[in-house]
């Protein structure tokens, strides 16, 4: 038996405990970087496993390290474990027990995951050359968790990595494909909000007032026609408007108005152009109504960019441990974002989307959906493309050593 066949064999074994972690990870979903019961299950699962534990100084985030019989190269291994701020509606007879909190993006499918390639790993300790860091980190939905650790140089204690891999699942892909992409994978993202000012006024005597509120609406329609006219199709951003608020009752013409919502690019040259573009279209159509604007722009995440030798690697594994055809290449971003960039930003190394479409669901939900469900088989491709990528890294495909 191959050492393909072997993992295979030995990750359908722990499945079952696998999936055990994932429904009590689901159960009880927590947010942001504080997540206290969620690290204390994974703790659990990895115990009694020649794991070396680095746990950082400010989330809950930790390091579980397991070293090889000889010295070698270093490969880092992530999984993210935060929930969202939102309500469930799956269905599942192992539903969120916190209200207003669901594992709605997949991230219990993750640390499962990773869990389970973590005990592949250690049962071949004796035949490793190099060391292996399974990375279990808080807060991603927005919370800069990976941003904090690499600040604080969790990542790094005992030795720097010399490459990061990560897995998302995706609810729609067909249960074990594997898609992914060299260059940007996924957008930056950016918050941005419009604040405008005007005279209020009664509602029958507009003329004696100046209303924020057409100016507003304006706005909305012509940062769309910016995108379209402005923004390069090919290095693509979106903006997209998500709240307006203004007004107190129906009869009262308020004196302020406020847009918000996300800017996400492919490159920073769309970002500049996109944020460029925001400034001058609020003004312009501020001014325009005789009213004022003033614009904040909070930059988030940065592109996910994927190494395209690593890229090349990543896929040649997925075909050799989960079957010809089963790797695809995408042809183009999505406009997510990731704050797994902030490791590809230091390492060369990759994210791959994996599927884990539910064969009986017609049209599944999406991630990020109250009714998003998946088909936790598919966390056996999973465990066996990370170990699959460790072992192979290690010894020694992936990057040009002097990358």
């Amino acid at each position: 038996m191959n050492w393909v066949d072997e993992l295979k064999r030995d990750a359908k074994t722990i499945l079952p405990s696998v999936v055990e972690l994932r429904r009590a990870l689901h159960r009880k979903p927590e947010i942001g970087n504080d997540l206290p019961e969620t690290r204390a299950l994974v703790l659990e699962a990895l115990s009694g496993l020649d794991f070396e534990i680095e746990e950082s100084g400010s989330t809950t985030s930790f390091v579980a390290t397991l070293k090889g019989e000889s010295a070698g190269r270093c490969v880092l291994l992530r999984a993210d474990m935060d929930a969202l701020p939102m309500p469930e509606d799956s269905g599942v007879d192992f539903a969120s027990e916190n209200p207003g909190r669901m594992h709605a993006c997949g991230h219990d499918a993750h640390t499962a995951m990773l869990v389970g390639a973590a005990r592949l790993m250690a049962s071949r300790r004796d035949s490793l050359a190099g060391e292996i860091k399974f990375f279990f980190q808080t807060g991603e939905e927005g919370h800069f968790g990976a941003k904090i650790c690499s600040e604080e140089g969790l990542l790094e204690r005992g030795r720097e990595p010399d490459a990061a891999f990560a897995l998302h699942i995706d609810p729609r892909m067909r249960c074990g494909q594997v898609a992914g992409r060299s260059g940007a994978l996924l957008a930056s993202t950016s918050d941005w909000a419009v604040d405008i000012k005007g005279k209020g006024g009664h509602a029958s005597m507009p003329h004696n007032a100046l209303d924020p509120i057409p100016a507003a609406c304006e706005m909305v329609a012509a940062l769309q026609c910016m995108v379209t006219r402005r923004i390069d199709v090919f290095d693509p951003a979106v903006i997209t408007t998500t709240q307006v608020h203004a007004g107190t009752t129906d009869n009262v013409i308020p004196e302020t108005a406020r847009l918000s919502g996300t800017l996400r690019a492919t490159s920073k040259e769309s970002l500049a152009a996109a944020e460029e573009g925001i400034h001058r279209v609020a003004q312009g159509v501020a001014q325009a109504h005789g009213v004022e604007a003033q614009v904040s722009i909070a930059t988030g995440y940065p592109v996910t960019f994927n190494d395209a030798a690593f890229t090349e690697f990543a896929s040649a594994v997925a075909e050799q441990v989960l079957g010809e055809g089963s790797y695809a290449g995408m042809p183009a971003p999505v406009m997510g974002g990731e704050d797994f960039s902030y490791l590809l930003q230091r390492w060369p190394g990759a994210m791959f989307f994996l599927g884990m479409r539910d064969p009986a669901i017609l049209e599944p939900a999406p991630v990020h959906s109250n009714r998003m469900v998946l088909d936790e088989n598919g966390m056996v491709p999973g465990m066996l493309l990370h170990a699959g990528v460790a072992l192979e890294f290690l010894k020694g495909g992936g990057v040009d050593e002097h990358n």
